[in-house]
């Protein structure tokens, strides 16, 4: 209703001050015959006779006219109460339309508001949240750089200590080169003056070996080696007792070992004519003959030597 009045409000204001003007004059008209009627029952008579249908007809119509006067009066004045009505109305609308858009701006400018501070959140946050990654960053760049510089005097101390243990051992190396090119020298030293003093020793016991060899065999050559082997045979048979079953003639070689001082360690006849009973009387015997008597010339001395046991002649 309120839109139909302002998209009509021009010819409903002409049809409103129209139905006015159209009140005004029946208004008007129904109190000129009024007065008129007075003044014509106070003057004096003097009209004419009209004929009673006119008068009727025309009244019909004045009152007819009265009546569309008052009925256009009465749409006037409900046009003018709905104008109002739609007035009141379209300012209400426009009262709500203008809160309502507040309302809506101050929600927008709120919302834009928010917005906007959540966009400095945001920024805030972001701001933040970069000022710690580069925080972050900077304290992993710097602890990197950190392990790089123990990494790199860790590497500086052992390349040192390698370094320095190379020189140690290359320095024992040589000096155990050359306590071993000495030790060499002094043994091949030792060992040359050694082989020399064997050389020496070895010609000097060659010349004593030969010296004795011959006086051995000067001596062995002499009588002196036909009274010692006369000496140590009659010494024996002198210890030996003659069993019961010796024969006359017994011949017996007999194997003799003695140690330096003529003490017998071993006696053992090897050929012999008797019987065991004389083999055992001549073994006991060289033992009871112990200790040997003494050669008359060391050259003479055998710890091995061997004679034949003949005791008939």
């Amino acid at each position: 209703m309120a839109s139909f009045v302002r998209e009509n409000s021009g010819p409903v204001i002409c049809s409103v001050l129209l139905h006015g003007v159209l009140a005004a004059a029946l208004v008007y008209l129904t109190l000129v015959p009024t007065h008129s009627s007075v003044s014509m029952h106070s003057a004096p008579i003097n009209a004419i006779l009209v004929d009673s249908q006119i008068l009727r007809a025309a009244e019909r119509a004045q009152a007819e006219e009265a009546a569309r006067a008052a009925a256009q009066a009465r749409a006037a004045a409900e046009a003018q109460a709905a104008a109002k009505a739609a007035a009141e109305a379209q300012k209400v609308e426009e009262a709500t339309a203008a809160r309502a858009a507040r309302e809506a701006e101050a929600a927008q400018a709120a919302s834009a508001a928010k917005a906007a501070e959540q966009a400095r959140e945001a920024k805030a946050a972001k701001d933040a949240a970069a000022t710690k990654e580069a925080q972050v960053a900077a304290t992993a760049r710097a602890a990197q750089e950190a392990r790089r510089q123990a990494e790199a005097k860790t590497a500086e101390e052992a390349k040192r200590q390698a370094d320095a243990k190379a020189a140690a051992e290359a320095k024992a190396a040589a000096d155990a080169k050359a306590a071993a090119d000495a030790k060499a020298a002094a043994e091949a030293k030792a060992a040359a003056a050694a082989k020399a003093a064997d050389e020496r020793a070895r010609v000097e016991e060659l010349r004593r070996q030969m010296a004795e060899e011959e006086h051995v065999a000067a001596v062995e050559a002499g009588p002196l080696a036909d009274r010692y082997k006369a000496s140590l045979q009659a010494r024996i048979q002198k210890a030996w007792i003659k069993p019961p079953s010796a024969r006359v003639g017994i011949d017996c070689l007999v194997e003799v070992t003695q140690v330096p001082g003529g003490e017998v360690t071993s006696a053992r006849v090897t050929q012999c004519n008797g019987d065991a009973a004389v083999r055992q009387s001549i073994e006991n015997a060289v033992y009871r003959a112990s200790p040997l008597p003494d050669p008359p010339d060391p050259a003479l001395f055998q710890r091995n030597f061997a004679f034949r046991f003949k005791p008939d002649e």
